[in-house]
């Protein structure tokens, strides 16, 4: 029992010397010296104001890279822009080269010219000619599909036509008049019609007289095959080597669809229509404008009025 007692003494004296050291410690830091006070106050002080420089530095490079992006992003409503007013421009130049093309193919014909310089300027000029057809020199374009606008316009947007291929049928033709033979794309005929002997009601051998529209050679186009001259096998229109091959001028005019004969290829295979896909770009380009313009409005023009 009175080891129980010297314990409980002991533990208070402990407790009053513990209350004594923190009295002491607390009136320690509340007696300090005013210098040790004002040097307490003077390094707070300029914490704080490290604080606030930094945190306008930061506001400001924010504020900075803000500004970069907003210009940046304007540049895409102002690309859009551009490029739906080139596609106007260009559409309207598409419109005019389509009616051009259309008041060739169909004024009145002339005189076939023989001099080059001069049928430069002549594609899709109609002309008129004289002459005689030589079957034995054929040339055979393929393939090829029926030229039939109407047919054509049904079909607009099919993912496939129903139009059975075949070839156009290039005849050697001198004409009498002129004292040269050129070369004449009768038309078009199906797969089962290419070879001459299925097709002897329309071999014309009398002095005909025709209307054709001029072309001029073309280049080969990217994937088209390369002709086959040993095989008469042609996919493009080359002059020079199908004049050399038939024993001709470097001539070459497409017969018009009413030079057509009874059992002979279907003429009036010159495509005249262009491709004009413009006003899809237009509002493809115009409406980006729109978006991205609305955008970029709503992130920095509507939330600073906020």
């Amino acid at each position: 029992m009175s080891s129980f007692k010297c314990m409980q003494t002991l533990c208070g004296y402990s407790r009053r010397i513990i209350w004594i050291n923190v009295q002491n410690t607390t009136r320690n830091i509340y007696n300090r010296p005013k210098s040790c006070q004002n040097l307490f106050k003077h390094e707070q002080v300029k914490i704080a104001l490290k604080r606030q420089q930094f945190k306008s530095t930061v506001v400001q490079e924010e504020r900075s890279e803000d500004s970069i992006l907003k210009w940046f992003l304007l540049l895409i409503p102002i690309t859009t822009f551009g490029l739906g007013t080139w596609q106007v421009k260009r559409r309207q130049w598409k419109l005019k080269l389509i009616n051009d093309l259309h008041l060739l193919t169909t004024a009145d014909p002339i005189p076939l010219p023989t001099d080059p310089a001069e049928l430069k300027d002549l594609q899709y000029r109609r002309a008129t000619v004289r002459g005689r057809f030589d079957h034995s020199r054929e040339l055979y374009i393929l393939p090829r599909s029926l030229v039939d606008p109407e047919r054509e316009a049904r079909e607009a947007g099919r993912l496939s036509s129903s139009a059975e291929t075949g070839a156009n049928i290039i005849t050697p033709f001198h004409c009498t008049d002129l004292g040269i033979t050129i070369l004449v794309n009768r038309g078009y005929v199906p797969k089962n019609k290419i070879r001459p002997e299925t097709r002897m009601k329309g071999q014309v051998t009398d002095e005909v007289e025709l209307v054709g529209v001029v072309r001029l050679t073309e280049k080969r186009k990217p994937f088209v095959p390369k002709n086959n001259v040993e095989a008469n096998r042609w996919h493009y229109r080359d002059l020079e080597a199908m004049a050399k091959a038939a024993g001709t001028e470097e001539i070459f005019i497409d017969a018009v669809l009413e030079s057509t004969t009874p059992g002979g290829p279907i003429g009036g295979q010159t495509r005249v229509t262009l491709r004009n896909e413009h006003m899809q770009y237009i509002i493809t380009w115009y409406g980006l404008c729109a978006v991205t313009s609305y955008m970029w409005y709503a992130k920095f023009i509507k939330r600073l009025s906020l």
